[in-house]
């Protein structure tokens, strides 16, 4: 019985004008619009017109390609949708950030690349080096020589990304085969004009990107690394909720401060903002 009246439903749509189906699922999700493409083909029409994923799309998305280093290549709203999903673009000069969507939700993704990270001691060859990595989408990457003094903080503005989200920060990184001293580390997200340094420090997260829990007894890692589509490894360093967008910048850190051990072998490609998983 229930599979006969879903087959009454569908048919009832399927009469409808293609235009009055659009609307109807554009006030869905990406993911349901796919899904809602195989029931027929006027459904399939509907469903992969320019009118439902236009409203996928963020509405600043113009001045965003306007920025990007070469044009993304596409025929309709949908191939442009998951260009943007599949395929990171470089804005502006190439070297500080990339753009893209979240699969899902349609949502604005954000990677501060390394060449913009605030690092310590960042610009002083003896411990960090700027160089090139064959698997990057930057042109460069950061060299962790040696440092007894770990820290490393991205900032963005919480105007860029997409409103009424929760977003979460990622290290995006990798570590050569001779490094050291990276079992236990801090990590936090802070919204800059609302939280002080001390403060935020006081509720950091313990991190080891070696994966398993930290070194020094009693701490625990909140979250653990894991391996990326691209290659790379992550680690989530905290959330936040993104309200109307007007909490002005939100810096994400990773810290290693307190014992001075002595740390190497750390390959950092940026740190991701994206809605969170």
């Amino acid at each position: 019985m229930a599979d006969r009246s879903l087959v009454v439903l569908i048919d009832f749509f399927a009469s409808l004008p293609e235009g009055f189906i659009s609307d109807i699922i554009s006030l869905t999700s990406p993911v349901d619009a796919a899904r809602l493409s195989v029931i027929s083909k006027g459904f399939k029409a509907a469903a992969e017109s320019d009118s439902v994923w236009t409203k996928f799309l963020p509405l600043d998305l113009n001045g965003i390609l306007l920025r990007s280093r070469s044009p993304v290549v596409y025929s309709n709203k949908k191939e442009l949708y998951s260009a943007l999903c599949n395929s990171p673009i470089l804005l502006d000069d190439g070297t500080k950030l990339s753009f893209s969507l979240d699969k899902r939700t349609g949502k604005k993704c954000f990677m501060v690349a390394a060449r913009e990270l605030d690092i310590t001691w960042g610009n002083k060859q003896f411990y960090w080096e700027l160089k090139s990595h064959p698997n990057s989408r930057f042109s460069e990457v950061a060299n962790l020589r040696s440092v007894c003094w770990l820290d490393i903080r991205a900032v963005i503005a919480t105007n860029m990304l997409s409103a009424t989200t929760d977003y979460a920060a990622y290290l995006v990184f990798r570590l050569s085969d001779t490094a050291y001293g990276l079992e236990s580390a801090k990590s936090l997200v802070r919204f800059v004009s609302q939280e002080s340094d001390e403060e935020a420090e006081n509720r950091a997260n313990w991190v080891n990107l070696f994966g398993g829990e930290p070194s020094g007894g009693s701490q625990t890692s909140n979250e653990l690394p894991r391996e990326r589509s691209d290659g790379w490894m992550e680690v989530e360093m905290g959330s936040f909720y993104n309200d109307r967008g007007d909490d002005g910048d939100v810096e994400a850190r990773l810290i290693e401060i307190w014992d001075l051990n002595w740390k190497s072998g750390l390959i950092v490609e940026g740190i991701e903002f994206r809605p969170k998983s």
